[in-house]
């Protein structure tokens, strides 16, 4: 089986006035399909730039990132661009809604990037709000949704490409103890399905809903494991 994710030896180095930080330092893993990962560690670990790497947000400094078996680690930001927006689903602390659109027309987004006809891209922004359980809420704005509402249709934006990979930063940060266990009950029912998530979090109960804990710690992996804190 090739993995979906596959990291050898990444390094990142940020220059910062006349010297450099080293963000990363030389991390290797995999995450195959339909995996459910949670990368753990404290503020400043590594592991909000390991997702960057990974999301095909910025390049490593050096490595070797494949993703679905494409090495990736020096394509261009026109290429990069293009397999974000086709392969991989992003879902944020803050959500990233644009408010001035409707909860539909923020689902319709990425289709849009992708040169999906509007008629198709409104019945499936509708069909993915609906499985949601936000049929009634498709012509609201973010600022009439909850949270844990609007959360959801950040989830909903996330899937409508049917991408490869879910990258969850922080995804329930922004919640209440409610939302938050209605959100992480949403992905592992997604990834039961067959979607392969990977979470970022600082929170042990969150990782618990992961199958894998990777935890990293200055830049490091310093443990892999399956994940022992599992939320019944």
């Amino acid at each position: 089986m090739c993995p979906i994710i596959e990291a050898q030896n990444l390094v990142k180095e940020y220059p910062i006035a006349d010297r450099s930080v080293l963000a990363l330092r030389g991390v290797s893993f995999c995450v195959n399909p339909a995996e459910f990962v949670a990368i753990v560690g404290p503020s400043g670990s590594g592991k909000s730039t390991l997702m960057h790497i990974l999301g095909c947000l910025d390049p490593p400094t050096s490595g070797m990132y494949r993703f679905n078996g494409l090495d990736v680690s020096r394509m261009r930001r026109s290429g990069l661009a293009k397999l974000r927006n086709a392969k991989i689903g992003f879902v944020f602390q803050n959500f990233n809604l644009l408010p001035k659109l409707t909860a539909r027309e923020n689902v319709e987004l990425p289709l849009i990037y992708g040169g999906v006809r509007r008629k198709q891209r409104v019945e499936r922004a509708r069909r993915l709000l609906s499985a949601l359980g936000l049929e009634s809420r498709s012509d609201h704005r973010p600022c009439q949704l909850s949270g844990g509402q609007q959360q959801r249709v950040a989830i909903a934006r996330a899937l409508a490409n049917d991408p490869t990979l879910i990258l969850a930063d922080e995804p329930t940060g922004a919640l209440d103890s409610q939302s938050s266990t209605e959100i992480m009950e949403l992905l592992r029912s997604l990834n039961r399905q067959g979607v392969t998530l990977l979470v970022i979090t600082h929170e042990p109960h969150i990782a618990g809903y992961a199958d894998r804990t990777v935890a990293i710690r200055d830049g490091t992996i310093v443990k892999d494991s399956q994940s022992r804190l599992k939320v019944a």
